[in-house]
């Protein structure tokens, strides 16, 4: 396998002065990261046999070459987050987790992987607490070893691949591998992350310094970069399988780093690795017009509240409203608040805390919830699908780090994979070429409130909740019509329900929607993407009540989209990812 390296944007070598680590934590306090980086404008991607979305596109390639050689979607999804592993290290990674939803077109067989970070088994409910008994500020628990969960992504991978896979373990290894050796080219994007100075764990702890940041100077984007320790070891995980990631030296390794990090040591330990188990479960499904929309169950609070805004949606007539009008945005930032409103109270691990994920999604429930969607915006407050459950309000931080993938194979199957290590370079704390997750920040830091528990509470061996949102929309026929998913923290449920809306109730292509500009409400205020033409509406949303705010919404959308037999393939401009099938060529130069 052969990569043409070429980058359209060469930015200039910069020192880099190092700031204090309290400096930065202010700094990023009034930021979103990861950060918006520019538009990329693209095209609808054509396919008649397969094809694959993704956020990078060397990433994009991979995926695409395991398919052109009869793999599987979950083969080419496993080849895929490799190589995302190396190019895209900021969003996803070995070190992290993964939400895969498959679909067996033979057997109209439709599964999910959870391959979610568990806490460690000595991290309790006071994980996050200070000496007084109150919760660290977010900035302070997201960097270091305390704030890293037993990763889980390749666990889950091995799971699918058993099952679902076609090609040999060890082939899907190859494209990272021979990248790794090789290099990649540093895209604009990395660059710009790095420049902003989003994570100050990147300038703080030792190695991750060391990687990005080579005789103190910052990587500059068009340069090639090889990662020789993580291709030394996907080679060991292709021969070996994944006991070399969690048994042996590289699991020794892993917990020394996190142990005895320079920024707040943490509680991995090899037994945790050794014994982490990712799981396959049901997906959670609803009825949306003519269509059967389908996502994660919990510990995935994203997928039941995607599935209860477009149930609250149904009672309104959207497809009779202009797409991103004032009326159409008012009802669709209502919906969100009583989804969002519903989810900080109700959703956590279900091996942990009892979620009603069947009572939130019961047609009466959504029925009932919808009257409160008027044409004045106003605050949310949890309903009650069940009268014996009584939660505290849940106080984590999801952050925008994550990609995701969109994939159908050659035979009709197809994989839905949002996969995360939570915060921009996740903890900062760097182990044989890849970056371990922050992910533990996802629980709630403050256990108890108003002297009830939080259902997301740091607990051993638990599962933190989680707003990725993968989505696979069926025909009434069971026949696939849309796959789609995004990064974006908590904001990728709007993300997602926005694109679900646009093709079904607005008749528009995958990527018309993705075009689309974004709009938000997580039970807070109204969110306008910065620099579009929904601008335009703020006054009008203004009268209505809504608090506006005009920022930058940097969404990571890639689908697939499946109409009369042929593939159309959509990738989010505001991102580098590209979308890739059968009728593209796999030869081309890798552009930025």
């Amino acid at each position: 396998m052969h990569f043409k390296l070429n980058s359209l944007f060469a930015i200039g070598l910069c020192a880099v002065s190092l700031p204090s680590f309290a400096q930065q934590a202010t700094q990023i306090e009034t930021r979103e990261p990861e950060a918006a980086t520019g538009l990329i404008h693209k095209k609808v991607v054509q396919g008649d046999k397969y094809m694959v979305a993704a956020a990078n596109p060397y990433a994009s390639r991979a995926g695409q070459q395991i398919l052109a050689q009869g793999g599987s979607a979950v083969d080419a999804a496993i080849a895929t987050q490799l190589v995302l592993t190396l190019v895209e290290p900021q969003s996803s990674g070995i070190g992290g987790g993964t939400f895969m939803m498959y679909y067996n077109k033979a057997n109209n067989k439709l599964t999910s992987f959870d391959g979610r970070e568990t806490a460690p088994a000595n991290a309790d409910e006071t994980l996050f607490l200070d000496k007084h008994g109150k919760a660290v500020k977010w900035i302070e628990a997201v960097v270091g070893g305390r704030s890293v969960g037993v990763p889980g992504i390749l666990h889950a991978f091995a799971s699918a691949h058993k099952q679902y896979g076609t090609l040999p373990w060890e082939a899907l290894f190859k494209p990272a591998i021979e990248l790794a050796e090789q290099g990649f080219v540093i895209s604009p994007r990395l660059h710009g992350l790095l420049a902003r100075q989003l994570n100050p764990g990147v300038l703080s702890m030792p190695i991750i310094n060391e990687y990005f940041y080579p005789n103190g100077k910052l990587i500059e984007a068009g340069s090639v970069k090889k990662n020789q320790p993580l291709a030394d070891l996907y080679k060991d995980i292709a021969k070996q399988g994944i006991d070399a990631f969690y048994k042996g030296e590289n699991a020794k390794q892993m917990v020394n780093a996190v142990q005895h990090s320079k920024i707040a040591p943490g509680k991995l330990s090899v037994e945790d690795l050794a014994d982490y188990k990712s799981k396959e479960r049901d997906a959670v499904c609803i009825q949306y017009r003519a269509y059967n929309v389908c996502s994660m169950a919990p510990p995935s609070s994203g997928g039941v509240a995607v599935l209860q805004m477009l149930g609250l949606l149904e009672h309104k007539n959207m497809s009779a409203l202009k797409p991103n009008g004032e009326k159409a945005i008012h009802y669709f930032s209502q919906a969100s608040r009583i989804a969002f409103a519903d989810r900080d109270m109700y959703m956590g691990d279900p091996d942990f805390t009892q979620v009603p994920t069947q009572e939130l999604l019961n047609k009466d429930y959504i029925a009932s919830r919808a009257k409160l969607i008027t044409e004045t915006d106003q605050k949310a407050v949890a309903g009650n699908p069940v009268g014996y459950l009584s939660y505290a309000m849940d106080d984590s931080y999801e952050l925008p780090s994550t990609s995701h993938v969109s994939i159908v194979d050659s035979k009709g199957n197809a994989v839905s994979m949002t996969s995360s290590i939570e915060m921009a370079f996740g903890s900062t704390v760097m182990v044989n070429g890849f970056i371990l997750n922050n992910q533990l920040t996802d629980f709630s830091l403050s256990p108890r409130k108003n002297g009830k528990l939080v259902a997301n509470r740091v607990e051993a061996g638990k599962r933190p909740r989680s707003s990725m949102s993968p989505v696979m929309v069926f025909n009434k026929d069971g026949s696939l019509r849309l796959i789609v998913g995004s990064p974006g923290g908590s904001r990728i449920i709007d993300y997602v329900a926005q694109v679900v809306v646009g093709v079904i109730d607005w008749n528009l292509s995958a990527q018309d929607a993705i075009n689309l500009p974004r709009t938000t409400n997580r039970n807070d205020y109204t969110s306008l993407e910065k620099g579009t033409t929904i601008e335009a509406i703020a006054p009008a949303l203004t009268k209505r009540g809504h608090n506006v705010r005009i920022i930058d919404l940097n969404s990571g959308l890639h689908a697939v989209e499946v109409k009369n037999n042929t593939l159309y393939g959509g990738a989010d401009p505001r991102r580098e990812g590209v979308a890739l099938s059968d009728l593209t060529d796999n030869n081309a130069t890798i552009q930025f």
